[in-house]
Formats: C-alpha cells, structure tokens, sequence
C-alpha cells in the first residue's frame, strides 16, 4: 500500500497506509516524484496552534507524473508532469484545472519553491520596492531567499540578507546578495544604517515572524520608509519597542499577504495574477532554487528529516523529499 507522511498528534509525524479509490471524472491521479514540506505556517500548524487537528497530513507541494486520468479530463496526457499543492504522499489524486503543467527544463526544486514566490512576491510589492531603492530582507527561508532575488529583479541597487544561520546567509549571497548579517553577532539596524550612509533602508520585507527581527527592521529603516510584514507572527511576548523609534520615524508597516484578495492593487492584480507570475518566473529559470531546497532526503526517510527540520533549523533551508 502506499505511504503517506502525517502528524498523528502535535509534534509526532509517521509514515502511514493510506488506500487509492477510484479517479473521480475532471481529477488526474499523479506519482509523486519530489516533494517539499513549507517550514512557517505548518509548522506553526504541526505543534498543534491556529486550530490545528489531527492527524494532519505533513507537506505543501508535490511534483509527479501523470498515470491516470478521470473521465472528461482532455488538457492532460499520460505522462505528463505536474505540480499541486498537498502532503508528503506516493499518489495524489488532484483536480484537472488545480495542477500546474512543468515545461520540459523545469526541474522539481523550482516547481516546490511556487508558494513560497506567491508570499515574497507579495511583500515586493506591497512594500513598493523600486528602481535604485535600498532594501534588506529578514529572515532567510525560501521565502526570504526569494524576496533576496525579487528585489533585485524589481531594481534594488542594495539588498541586504538577515538571519542568524550562516547557510542560509551564504545562499542569499551566492543569489546576489550585497550584505547578509546575523543579528546574534551584529547590532543589525545600526550596520544598515551604516551601510546606507546613515540614511536607512527604503523598504524591509521581513518574513521571519520576530518581533526582535522587527524591531531591527524599523531601526535599519529611513525616515517613512516601508516594512512589508510577511511573516505569519504569534502574540507579542517582548523584543519590540514601537516607543524607542518607530515613533519618531514614522515607518509604514504593511501586512502583505499574497492570497488575501482584494489585492491591495484589485482589480489590476489579485492572487491568481500573482500564482501565474510566479509560475512564468520559475518555469523561464528567472528564481535560483537550487541552493534553496537543500538537503534531499528520501521519503521513507522523511520523519526522522521532518523532526530536524523542526529542531535543528540550520540544517535545512527547505527540505526537499525524493521518492
């Protein structure tokens, strides 16, 4: 029988039966190939907050080949390849119009970096990241790498790359980073003030969620300049300040999320414009993913790597899963 990956309570993932029943009429019934699992939200999700229940299947995106089709299905052949969005699991039965067709030079690292484009794309571009701007990102996961790139592609002259683990760091700097730092060793709002003559950064896209990681931010920042709050944040406990300067700088905090519609340009874009974006970028090779989704493990591997995914956090950038 096939195997899927789930949490059967918080904290807890195995590797389970499950059974295939027939392929409903307008679905199309994938062998999954490669897979990836997404580390903030269901993370977040996996510990058992925001409502989670169990048992949750564990993953995000899955890329496979095309062996059956349902009736009424006449845009998909045999064979083709594809992703969708689901768990960690040998099959998936997926609706017709939900997959993404890959082009023959897409490669399977570039297909499970699609959500995590949608959310840095959205912080571009509700933070207005522009020509000759000056920009730094913290938080370096996939979506923090690829906001690193999107700001350059969108006309950052400057890009800065934070996070306290020193992979991740180098990733963004092999991507075209100008400056990462960490800010477990570095006073990170006064470096980028630095390194911006004392002016400050135009725009941060802050993706990690901290509140410490915000509070730098606001530092780094020039006067009225934007933070693109990315990260899906839990309750403040401590580590922001609004009093000690963003009082007296007056920064633009603005919440970006790429599936919250109406976009804040509607009717011009909403998220199925920035879904199709995305997927153009990564199918023509405009985004780097290769040294994103490190490492590869195989999938009758996978709790063990889903568990030092978790706990050990600099190990991995985006866990990536081979079957």
């Amino acid at each position: 029988m096939p195997k899927e990956l789930i949490a059967i309570a918080a904290g807890q993932p195995a590797l389970k039966d499950y059974e295939d029943g027939p392929v409903p009429e307008g679905h199309v019934r994938v062998k999954v190939e490669f897979g990836s699992p997404k580390r903030g939200t269901e993370l977040t999700m996996y510990h058992g907050n925001r409502g989670a229940r169990f048992p949750m299947g564990l993953g995000n995106m899955c890329v496979g080949k095309v062996v059956e089709l349902g009736a009424g299905v006449e845009d998909i052949e045999i064979g083709a390849m594809v992703a969708g969005y689901g768990s960690l699991r040998e099959t998936h039965t997926w609706r017709a119009g939900s997959v993404r067709r890959m082009n023959e030079r897409m490669t399977c690292k570039e297909a499970v970096c699609f959500d995590p484009a949608q959310f840095a794309l959205a912080g571009i571009r509700d933070g207005q990241v522009r020509l000759g701007d000056k920009v730094a990102v913290f938080g370096l996961g996939a979506i923090g790498q690829i906001a690193v790139q999107m700001a350059k592609m969108a006309g950052a002259v400057f890009v800065a790359a934070v996070d306290p683990i020193s992979q991740r760091c180098q990733v963004a700097l092999n991507a075209g980073a100008d400056m990462a730092l960490d800010p477990t060793e570095k006073d990170v709002g006064a470096e980028l003030k630095e390194a911006t003559g004392g002016r400050g950064l135009d725009v941060v896209i802050e993706t990690s969620a901290s509140y410490q990681a915000l509070h730098q931010a606001i530092r780094g920042l020039a006067f009225g300049g934007n933070v693109a709050v990315v990260g899906w944040a839990k309750e403040c406990k401590g580590g922001l300040d609004f009093g000690a300067e963003a009082h007296f700088n007056i920064p633009n905090l603005i919440f970006a999320r790429a599936c919250s519609d109406p976009n804040r340009d509607h009717p011009r874009w909403d998220f199925a414009r920035i879904m199709d974006t995305c997927w153009d970028l990564l199918s023509n090779g405009r985004l780097q993913c290769e040294q994103i989704v490190q490492p590869v493990v195989p999938f009758v591997e996978s709790v063990k790597a889903y568990q030092e995914m978790d706990i050990h956090p600099q190990k991995s950038v985006k866990l990536g899963v081979a079957f």
